[in-house]
């Protein structure tokens, strides 16, 4: 069965603190998210997004503090506005949107963070395996310095078809 690669950035302040206290609470949620920590959702570009499905991930996950929670004023409101913008750009790329997802989670929401990774994940597994080339279309795009570490691991695409 096909097991979706996701990259997730995620808001140190909020929703990686979530990811934490779901991890302390021994919350179980699949483990098919590698998780980078950025200082806030706003320091998310869309050369990261692009970055991470060039290298191989099937889906991408971005979590920043509630609307008005932002501990950097209105970086949560810039991703929102940049991820508008990126959507129409992935349907041009011949990616399917719905493979980014941004949701709000707070510190406190450990049990929303497990709920959105499960249904996140399970709405990747339905689109199937992310089977755009892209690169050398994006062959100049970067890895967010925060990610110099991240490997995300590319599935063969005749494994993902056994599966």
């Amino acid at each position: 069965m096909f097991e979706p690669r996701v990259v997730c950035f995620f808001c140190k302040w909020c929703t990686y603190a979530g990811a934490d206290l779901a991890g302390t609470s021994r919350k179980q949620y699949p483990p098919n998210g590698v998780a980078v920590r950025v200082n806030c959702s706003g320091r998310v570009d869309p050369q990261h997004i692009l970055w991470a499905f060039r290298e191989g991930a099937d889906g991408v996950l971005l979590g920043g503090c509630h609307p008005g929670d932002c501990h950097y004023q209105d970086g949560n409101y810039n991703t929102m506005r940049r991820l508008s913008l990126l959507k129409p750009m992935l349907k041009e790329l011949g990616i399917d949107p719905d493979r980014v997802r941004l949701e709000w989670i707070s510190a406190a929401e450990g049990d929303k963070l497990v709920s959105v990774m499960n249904e996140f994940v399970d709405e990747i597994r339905e689109l199937g395996p992310m089977t755009v080339d892209l690169g050398e279309k994006l062959s100049g795009v970067e890895a967010p310095p925060e990610a110099k570490d991240v490997k995300i691991a590319k599935q063969s695409k005749a494994k993902a078809k056994k599966k």
